[in-house]
C-alpha cells in the first residue's frame, strides 16, 4: 500500500510553476560574436552556444558595477546580480537554430606601435632601459605583467548565425542587444509564445541547452553531452528523471533558476 501511495505522489507535480507562459525567441547575429570559451595556445575559441548568464546581462535584467572594489575585486558577482531575478524571469542558454553554427577566424595584434619593443614575461617592453634593468635583476614599478594577450587568433561566431532560446516571465524584450567581449549587435525576435504545462515526475528528453548551475535539486541526470565553457558548463541532449515543464515542443526540467544549485548548497 505504501509503495502505491509513493507512486501516486511521484505522479503529482510537487510545486506550482512560477511562470504561466514562455517565449521562444531568435537571436540573429548582426556582427561577429566573441567569447573566450576556450584557450588553446594563442587561439581563443568561442563555443557554438550562448550562455544564459551573458544573455541576462545583455537583456538588461542584471547590471554589474563598472568598477569592482573591495571584496568584489577578482571574483564574479553572478549570485548577487542574478538570484534576485529568480521569482520574476529566467532564460535558457541559446542553441544554434540550424544545429551547426558557422565561425570565422581573425588574427589580432595589440603590440605597441613604438619604434622599439621586445617580448618579455607576460608583457611587451617599449623602453630599452626597462630591459636592461630587468636583466640586472631589478623590477621597475612600471614593469608589470599584462593580464591580456598581445597577439593571437580569435574564433568568433560568424555574422548571420541564428540562435534560439526560451524566455520565462513577463519582462519586455528589446529589439537589439549588445553581446560578447566586443559588444556585438544582435537582433532579438519573438517567434512564439506558449503556455507552460507542468508535468509529473518521469523520464524526459530535452533538446534545449541548460546551465549546470541552474538545475533544480533532486533531478536525476540520466545522460547528456557536456559543453565545457565559463562561467558554467552547459548540457545538451539531456535525459533526466524529475518534474518537467512543457512549452510547445520543448520539455525542460521544472523549477530552473539562476544559480539554483549553488543556492541550494548554501555556497
Amino acid at each position: 500500500m505504501s509503495e502505491q501511495l509513493s507512486l501516486l505522489d511521484d505522479a503529482k507535480p510537487a510545486t506550482k510553476p512560477l511562470f504561466k507562459t514562455a517565449k521562444l525567441i531568435e537571436l540573429w547575429c548582426a556582427e561577429p560574436v566573441f567569447f573566450a570559451s576556450r584557450e588553446l595556445s594563442d587561439t581563443y575559441y568561442t563555443e557554438g552556444a550562448i550562455g544564459n548568464y551573458a544573455l541576462a546581462y545583455a537583456l538588461g535584467w542584471a547590471r554589474s558595477p563598472y568598477r569592482l572594489t573591495g571584496r568584489d575585486t577578482g571574483r564574479p558577482r553572478y549570485i548577487e546580480d542574478l538570484t534576485p531575478l529568480n521569482q520574476e524571469c529566467y532564460i535558457l542558454p541559446a542553441w544554434s537554430a540550424t544545429g551547426s553554427p558557422t565561425f570565422r577566424f581573425e588574427r589580432f595584434n595589440a603590440l605597441s606601435d613604438s619604434y622599439w619593443y621586445a617580448m618579455t614575461n607576460n608583457r611587451v617592453a617599449t623602453a630599452r632601459q626597462d630591459m636592461l634593468r630587468v636583466r640586472q635583476g631589478d623590477k621597475p614599478s612600471t614593469f608589470r605583467p599584462s593580464n591580456y594577450p598581445q597577439t593571437g587568433r580569435l574564433r568568433m561566431i560568424e555574422r548571420g548565425n541564428r540562435f534560439h532560446t526560451l524566455v520565462f516571465g513577463e519582462r519586455e524584450l528589446p529589439e537589439y542587444i549588445r553581446l560578447g567581449k566586443f559588444m556585438s549587435k544582435v537582433r532579438v525576435a519573438l517567434l512564439d509564445e506558449k503556455p507552460l504545462v507542468h508535468l509529473p515526475v518521469d523520464d524526459y528528453t530535452s533538446q534545449a541547452y541548460f546551465s549546470t548551475a541552474d538545475l533544480p535539486t533532486g533531478i536525476n541526470l540520466l545522460s547528456f553531452d557536456l559543453i565545457s565553457m565559463p562561467p558554467t558548463s552547459l548540457l545538451k541532449n539531456l535525459r533526466f528523471h524529475a518534474e518537467a515543464w512543457q512549452i510547445g515542443d520543448y520539455i525542460v526540467p521544472a523549477n530552473l533558476q539562476f544559480c539554483g544549485e549553488v543556492n541550494s548548497n548554501g555556497i
